[in-house]
């Protein structure tokens, strides 16, 4: 099967040096996959030229503007209509590419998708999805800052395109699905987390009920749903969190010479640890909802990490997410 990917090229802290690199790095990596550059022509030529190894399957697709990270969504949309962004998510429009990665202004992204490609129908809000590590995997976490206020049945919404995401992608046929809540029990929330309660428990999915924060990372559920404000202050402080963490054991295996010898025998532990809770290699978070597959990567993503996001894109395109996510919405609206 082969799949196209359209790059935001210019998009993110750092642009096409890292971009075009990591596209070329997956391109030769993963047989079938054609990625088409979106950005300033020379820019992205130029650090094509440095690419060592086939890039046949390489394009270049010109756009002549570029949405800046701290720019206004609306004015993106109004007033850039041939920035990299917006080329990116035409090309998915016209079918000219399955998916879309970029590592640009979220809010423009968002908006810009929204108002290209459309929601599916039953889709009242898109909603921004990722993975996060567990002690059996991961977990999705939806959402994570698309939708500061959600209804109840938004949030259902978001339940049900979760489970069909985790279904497609990680082949689980009955997902557990879980509200993140201040307490396991019925009684416990606002007004809003009590009613999507009693809508998830009338659905047809795998509704485990309330969880709490820890619940995350211990791996009981395989999709946890919460409003977009609840969802990006866990997401940032969970960050947070793992940067202590690393900082502190660094300092602390440097204290002094036993602590570095202390180092290098837990070595081996040490990079197995970094490589189950290495943030990059989960870089890359779904816009749910939309009739075409969008995926954001972290604006400050090196080049190992941007390769995570597209290869998402591309496990999408693979895996029908699109099309599950349809299926499951079409049934549920015949239920009701």
């Amino acid at each position: 099967m082969e799949i196209t990917v359209a790059v935001d090229c210019m998009g993110g802290d750092h642009g096409p040096p890292v971009t075009v690199p990591a596209a070329a790095k997956l391109a030769q990596r993963i047989p079938g996959c054609r990625i088409l550059l979106v950005g300033l022509e020379p820019d992205v030529a130029a650090q094509l030229r440095r690419i060592h190894g086939d890039v046949s399957r390489l394009s270049i697709v010109h756009a002549s503007e570029v949405v800046e990270m701290d720019e206004s969504p609306a004015l993106a949309l109004r007033s850039k209509k041939n920035s990299s962004m917006r080329v990116a998510v035409d090309l998915v429009q016209s079918g000219a590419a399955d998916a879309c990665v970029s590592a640009g202004n979220t809010g423009a992204l968002m908006a810009i998708s929204r108002f290209v490609l459309k929601t599916l129908p039953g889709i009242e809000r898109p909603a921004i999805a990722s993975a996060l590590p567990t002690l059996q995997g991961h977990t999705y976490v939806l959402d994570l800052g698309a939708n500061v206020d959600c209804t109840p049945s938004q949030l259902l919404q978001f339940g049900l395109m979760g489970s069909s995401l985790v279904s497609a992608v990680d082949h689980v046929k009955r997902p557990r699905v879980g509200l993140l809540n201040i307490g396991e029990e019925d009684i416990k929330g606002n007004d809003t987390v009590k009613q999507a309660g009693e809508l998830f428990k009338a659905s047809d999915l795998n509704y485990i009920g309330n969880v709490e924060g820890d619940d995350i990372y211990l791996g009981g559920v395989d999709v946890v749903v919460c409003d977009g404000f609840v969802g990006n202050v866990a997401l940032k402080t969970s960050e947070g969190l793992a940067q202590m963490i690393a900082t502190l054991l660094r300092q602390e295996f440097s204290r002094g010479l036993y602590s570095r010898l202390a180092a290098l025998i837990a070595l081996p532990v040490l990079r197995a640890f970094k490589n189950k809770v290495d943030h990059r290699r989960y870089n890359g978070a779904s816009l749910l909802g939309l009739r075409g597959i969008v995926v954001k990567s972290h604006g400050s993503a090196d080049s190992f990490a941007f390769q995570w996001a597209i290869e998402r894109a591309a496990e999408e395109v693979r895996n029908g997410v699109l099309e599950r996510i349809g299926a499951r919405l079409s049934s549920e609206r015949e239920v009701a």
